[in-house]
């Protein structure tokens, strides 16, 4: 079964990229220590596994496999460059619109450079995915919403990613969803559900976390997923979601609705210390 078989494979992956990357922490293993929401030391290392899993997990996905591997790729090697470089000022812009304002005062943040080249991978996985449409201009709306997609859904499972293992069940809930609901890019989402299950531990335990590197990663495999889905119902429904609470972020703080919502409360809660 080709989706267990990915699922698998996403495991597998997770684990043999966490025990390459302990055993050899490129740069050092302080290189990639940061201070989570309570003041704990984290490794972001979590993420850099996470991301190299998801890879070369879904490789062996066919064609969307390959999409979601150029995907993946590009956002978690984006992400890494950000979360290893961002400079000082660049730590209190926050949000799509506060690197926009930015730019428009002629101020550009390692920010607003990541989602400009997570945008060209999400074009390219894109592109590389099978058309459906006769016409070319179906094609090209395809490909738009394709890269959007993407793109979209790597900048929204970022902004979760503010509490330990917030991600990764956001990752497996939507990844399931995905895989169950069949299609070329199923596989693709099994391979990300299981490089996360791999990682939760550590992640609950705040031994390590995503950041950006692994959260854009994962979130680029599941929007490729979605990407690939035949249904045009399911994309178009899927990309108003990922819109709509990345506006809604700007103004409203996940975290504050989560904690006021007794039921997302108690998921949120689940494994953590």
């Amino acid at each position: 079964m080709p989706r267990l078989r990915s699922a698998l494979l996403g495991v597998t992956a997770a684990g043999a990229a966490t025990a390459v990357l302990e055993r050899t922490p490129p740069g050092g293993a302080e290189r990639w220590l940061r201070t989570n929401y309570a003041d704990r030391q984290v490794s972001l290392l979590g993420g850099l596994a996470q991301a190299t899993a998801t890879t070369l997990a879904v490789l062996g996905a066919g064609r969307t496999g390959a999409a979601a591997a150029v995907a993946a790729g590009t956002a978690g090697a984006l992400g890494a460059v950000d979360d290893l470089t961002e400079r000082e000022g660049d730590r209190y812009v926050k949000g799509l619109r506060g690197h926009l304002s930015a730019l428009r005062e002629g101020h550009v943040t390692t920010g607003a450079l990541k989602m400009a080249g997570i945008g060209g991978g999400a074009l390219l996985a894109s592109v590389l995915l099978p058309a459906r449409s006769a016409s070319r201009l179906g094609r090209l709306a395809e490909r738009g919403t394709g890269a959007a997609l993407v793109a979209g859904s790597a900048n929204l499972l970022n902004l979760f990613d503010l509490r330990p293992g917030r991600a990764l069940k956001v990752t497996c809930v939507a990844g399931a969803g995905l895989a169950l609901a069949g299609g070329p890019g199923a596989p693709v989402a099994a391979a990300a559900v299981g490089a996360a299950a791999a990682g939760l531990r550590d992640d609950l335990a705040e031994r390590t976390m995503l950041g950006d590197t692994g959260a854009n990663a994962l979130g680029a495999a599941l929007g490729t997923a979605l990407a690939a889905h035949p249904s045009r119902l399911l994309r178009g429904g899927a990309l108003a979601v990922v819109v709509g609470l990345t506006l809604l972020s700007e103004r409203v703080s996940f975290s504050r609705v989560i904690d006021r919502t007794p039921p997302l409360h108690a998921v949120d809660q689940w494994g953590r210390r």
